[in-house]
C-alpha cells in the first residue's frame, strides 16, 4: 500500500481509521478502537463489552512515524502504535473534559502539548504518566501550537477571545504575552498557527473570521535566532524536561505508578 495517498481520521465512535486513495477509489481499514480503561458494559449472552470513548484529536509524531496520540471527550489521552491495531499502549487522563487538539513538539521526539475544555493546556513527556507543566488559562482552550522556530514557544487560544504566547526557557509560570483579539462579543476563537517564515501567528474563530498577528519584539528573538540547529533547540527542550523529570519519577514511584494526589509536582498556574 505504500505510495498511496492516504490520511487518518478519528470519530466519536472511538475509531482511528485509516483512508487510502486506490486507483480512483477511497478504501478504509480500521487501525484501532480507544475505550475507557476499566470500565465494561454486559452486552448479550452475559459477555462483557469495553466502554467506546469518543474521539476528539489526533496528532502523529514527526520522529517516530508509528506513534500518535488520541483525544478523547471523556479527558484521556490514548497513545497509540500503527503496529498494533487491536489495542493502545498507553492511556492517561489528566483533563477533566474533553481534549481539544494534542500538538507534538517540532525538535524533540518526547514532548507534546494538549488543551482541551477544562481551560487548560499541559506540556508532556509522553515517556511520564504526567504532565510537566500545566496552565489554567480561565477558559476553554480550543487550540494550541508549537512555534517552528524555538522548541520552548508556544501558542494558545481560549474561547473569551485571547491569544496567549508562552516561552517556557523565559518563564515556565506563566504566559509572556495575552491578547484580546476579537471583535463581536460572544466569538470563540478555535484554531492557532505560526507562520513558518515569518513573525505572524494566524488565528480563527468560529465566525469563520481568521485574523494575522504580528509578534511583539520581546517574541521575534528566537525567530531571529532560527540559525540556530535543530539539536540545540532539542537541548533546550531536554533542560526542562530534566528539571522536572527527577521530581516527576520520584512521586510516581513512591506512589505505585498511579497519579499521586494531590497535586502533581509539575508546575501549574
Amino acid at each position: 500500500m505504500e505510495g498511496n495517498i492516504n490520511f487518518y481520521s478519528v470519530s466519536a465512535d472511538g475509531r482511528v481509521v485509516i483512508w487510502r486513495l486506490i486507483k480512483n477509489e477511497l478504501q478504509w481499514e480500521d487501525v484501532v478502537q480507544v475505550s475507557l480503561p476499566g470500565e465494561m458494559t454486559e452486552g448479550v449472552e452475559g459477555t462483557r463489552n469495553n466502554v467506546i470513548s469518543s474521539g476528539t484529536c489526533i496528532g502523529f509524531n514527526p520522529f517516530l512515524e508509528h506513534l500518535f496520540l488520541v483525544g478523547s471527550e471523556s479527558g484521556h489521552v490514548y497513545t497509540c502504535s500503527k503496529a498494533y491495531t487491536k489495542h493502545f499502549l498507553n492511556v492517561t487522563k489528566n483533563h477533566h473534559m474533553a481534549v481539544h487538539a494534542l500538538r507534538w513538539n517540532p525538535f524533540h521526539q518526547n514532548v507534546f502539548a494538549s488543551c482541551g475544555a477544562d481551560w487548560t493546556v499541559r506540556i508532556w513527556d509522553h515517556t511520564l504518566s504526567d504532565p510537566m507543566f500545566s496552565y489554567d488559562l480561565n477558559s476553554v482552550v480550543g487550540d494550541v501550537a508549537w512555534s517552528p522556530f524555538s522548541s520552548t514557544v508556544f501558542a494558545a487560544v481560549t474561547a473569551d477571545g485571547k491569544v496567549h504566547v508562552f516561552d517556557l526557557s523565559v518563564n515556565k509560570y506563566e504566559s509572556l504575552c495575552v491578547q484580546s483579539v476579537i471583535q463581536k462579543k460572544k466569538t470563540r476563537l478555535t484554531h492557532v498557527a505560526f507562520n513558518p517564515v515569518h513573525p505572524l501567528l494566524c488565528v480563527g474563530d468560529d465566525r469563520g473570521t481568521v485574523l494575522c498577528l504580528k509578534l511583539s519584539p520581546n517574541l521575534r528573538k528566537a525567530l531571529r535566532e532560527k540559525n540556530k540547529t535543530n539539536e540545540s533547540e532539542k537541548a533546550k527542550m531536554e533542560k526542562l524536561i530534566q528539571f522536572v523529570r527527577e521530581p516527576l519519577l520520584e512521586l510516581q514511584t513512591s506512589s505505585g505508578g498511579k497519579h499521586p494526589p494531590p497535586t502533581p509536582p509539575a508546575i501549574t498556574t
